[in-house]
């Protein structure tokens, strides 16, 4: 896409700016021509009409008794008196000494008219061939400017071409460069110009630049990791060790229960705030029992549901079976099971797969139109009145996004929200033939 815009972009902007300088060019030629040619030919009919009367008088004064000579579109009279001038014309009739442009019968005629010593002279000429000739030239300006811009273009687009090449190919190794390359070619090489060499240095650098934020970013990651995941194993061992103990009272152990359940929440909060920072799988494919992994997802959510006094409602056949990331689906499943419970103070929550979907419908209080495009943001939260951090549904959407799933929402204010999770066809698919083979 890259090298299509650079492409199809630099090298029609080059080839329409010299298109338009050869248009604006020619064109303000091709307009003093038009001009020019039709003074010059204006002035080159004057000429020859003068010349003719300068011939007729001529004649005239040689042979007396000369009255009139014609031709097929240059013509002279000689007009002694009112009798000889009935006999010319009636357009002709009439007209002073002088030069005069009649139109008749749809042509164009110039006349020139005389008077030497009470004698008239009168030239008439059917400029009809000029006018052709002069039509042809200017079609034949309008066709060199037609032909001079097109082969501008056409010259201006090869040209372009050869001159965007190196951008192109620099574009084509920007589009092979992966973020987490660490031996990666560099862009700038030495046969380049000047100015794309300017620009492959410039996102050499940028590369670098990237390369050393993925590499602090992976370290700080695993340090996180390590450092935190340490710490919230001792407390969950303690607290099996301690809840082993005999003769603790049952309020002891409700709280180390909680110390229990809030430890392990934090632990799954870790693995997905580290999801959410690193592009990584969790897990691999295999097939798996929705059933039996909403149940597992379900099951440190419990306490919440109980407390609320929620109908907790699967219709889901044990054998429905999908080949798919089981982690992905319980992290996935997990947040999308607490989000409703922390939304839904009555009424149910039950989870349904059919066709290929798996849905997730609460009675809780709904969200408002003008949220739902930003119900996947990160730390977006509909009210406050509620506890979390606004990264559950984001976790959800990257899950989504990175395994080909498709998740929807509908919901509305004041009756509940549903939330469905698409799988692609082929892994419903092949998961109905694991279970025709077993």
């Amino acid at each position: 896409m890259l090298k299509l815009r650079i492409e199809h972009g630099l090298r029609l902007r080059v080839a329409n700016a010299l298109a338009n300088f050869c248009i604006i060019t020619v064109g303000a030629l091709g307009v003093i021509l038009y001009i020019a040619s039709d003074n010059i030919e204006e002035a080159h009919i004057r000429q020859v009409i003068k010349m003719e009367m300068d011939h007729l008088v001529h004649r005239y004064r040689k042979h007396s008794d000369f009255y009139s000579q014609i031709g097929s579109h240059l013509k002279g009279y000689v007009i002694h008196h009112v009798d000889d001038e009935l006999q010319i014309p009636s357009y002709y009739r009439g007209l002073n000494t002088g030069y005069h442009r009649i139109y008749y019968d749809f042509e164009d005629i110039h006349v020139l008219v005389q008077t030497i010593d009470d004698v008239k002279f009168l030239v008439a000429y059917r400029i009809a061939l000029h006018n052709q000739r002069l039509s042809e030239l200017r079609l034949l300006i309008l066709l060199s400017w037609v032909a001079v811009v097109a082969i501008a273009f056409v010259v201006g687009y090869v040209l372009a071409g050869i001159l965007v090449k190196q951008v192109t190919d620099l574009a084509e190794r920007v589009k092979l460069l992966a973020p987490g390359d660490v031996q990666g070619v560099p862009l700038m090489q030495a046969d380049m110009d000047k100015e794309v060499a300017q620009l492959a240095s410039a996102l050499d650098d940028y590369q670098n630049r990237i390369r050393r934020m993925l590499q602090r970013e992976q370290e700080f990651t695993a340090n996180i990791s390590h450092e935190l995941r340490t710490p919230i194993t001792t407390i969950l061992t303690s607290c099996e060790l301690l809840d082993a103990e005999p003769g603790l009272s049952d309020k002891v152990r409700m709280r180390i229960k909680r110390i229990e359940t809030a430890t392990t929440r934090m632990g799954e909060q870790l693995q997905a705030l580290l999801f959410l920072a690193r592009e990584q799988a969790l897990g691999v494919m295999e097939p798996v029992a929705i059933a039996e992994c909403v149940n597992d997802a379900v099951e440190p959510l419990y306490p919440q549901i109980h407390r609320k006094k929620l109908k907790f409602i699967v219709n889901i056949a044990p054998d429905v079976v999908v080949l798919l990331n089981r982690q992905a689906l319980h992290t996935a499943m997990t947040n999308l099971l607490r989000n409703a419970i922390q939304y839904t103070e009555t009424g149910f929550i039950r989870v349904e797969y059919g066709h290929g979907s798996l849905s997730i419908t609460d009675t809780g209080m709904g969200i408002e139109s003008a949220f739902l495009p930003l119900l996947f943001e990160r730390f977006f939260r509909g009210t406050t009145h509620v506890e979390g951090l606004g990264i559950g549904l984001p976790i959800v959407k990257r899950i989504c996004n990175h395994y080909g799933w498709q998740i929807n929402v509908e919901s509305e204010v004041g009756k509940g929200t549903t939330f469905r999770i698409t799988f692609p066809s082929l892994l419903t698919s092949h998961s109905k033939t694991i279970l025709n083979a077993v």
